[in-house]
């Protein structure tokens, strides 16, 4: 495999620099994405995790492949995997919650879609804007349906959402929320944290405090 941090590359240089990117390299830059999503959209947090870091590309400091067991604290099971060695991949940024009647499954790379998944039952496609859609999704959505959006709208409505909350602050109301907060990012420390800490140990249990 080719090392891109070996040939220019500046994103790659400062990704597998443990003085800039810290103690962990695929998990922090990846697969924190990963972890703050699954608690967001299912409302449930990690309990604990089991984390096979590996690096492959000879030399590199920080890890660039990752697959973690997670415990939910509900009793649910997860798996989390990442890598920045996938041959051919582009983002591919995927999310499956399997429930006891249905599932759901989103692809970043196809953002407007959503689908719903039921036993014995033909799967929907559910796409952004339309008129069965929840109030929250329409109220993040910025186009007309069926035109293409996803991820630079997603940190519009982040600035509109913390924009929102700042003026209703200053007039005395309560914030609203439902942006990522210092305490998501904190979360993500002790995220890659406890995976590195597992993974050292022989990917053993570790608990997720909090």
């Amino acid at each position: 495999m080719q090392p891109e941090e070996r040939s220019g590359n500046k994103q790659a240089a400062w990704r597998t620099d443990p003085t800039k990117s810290g103690v962990a390299g695929c998990v922090g830059d990846i697969g924190t994405h990963a972890e703050n999503l699954l608690e967001f959209i299912t409302g449930l947090k990690i309990a604990s995790l089991s984390a096979d870091l590996s690096t492959f590309v000879a030399g590199r400091a920080l890890d660039d492949d990752a697959n973690i067991l997670l415990r939910l604290e509900n009793g649910g099971k997860g798996i989390l995997t990442c890598s920045q060695i996938a041959a051919g991949e582009e983002n591919a940024l995927s999310i499956r919650v399997y429930g006891s009647k249905a599932s759901l499954e989103w692809h970043q790379m196809e953002p407007n879609t959503l689908i719903f998944k039921q036993p014995g039952k033909p799967r929907q496609i559910l796409r952004t804007n339309q008129p069965y859609m929840s109030d929250e999704s329409k109220a993040a959505s910025r186009l007309p349906s069926g035109h293409p959006e996803g991820f630079l709208e997603a940190f519009a409505n982040i600035y509109k959402m913390a924009i929102g909350d700042i003026r209703r602050v200053e007039a005395g109301e309560k914030a609203q929320g439902g942006y990522p907060t210092v305490y998501d990012g904190l979360r993500g420390m002790q995220f890659i944290t406890k995976t590195v800490e597992s993974s050292q140990k022989g990917a053993v249990w570790v608990d997720m405090q909090g």
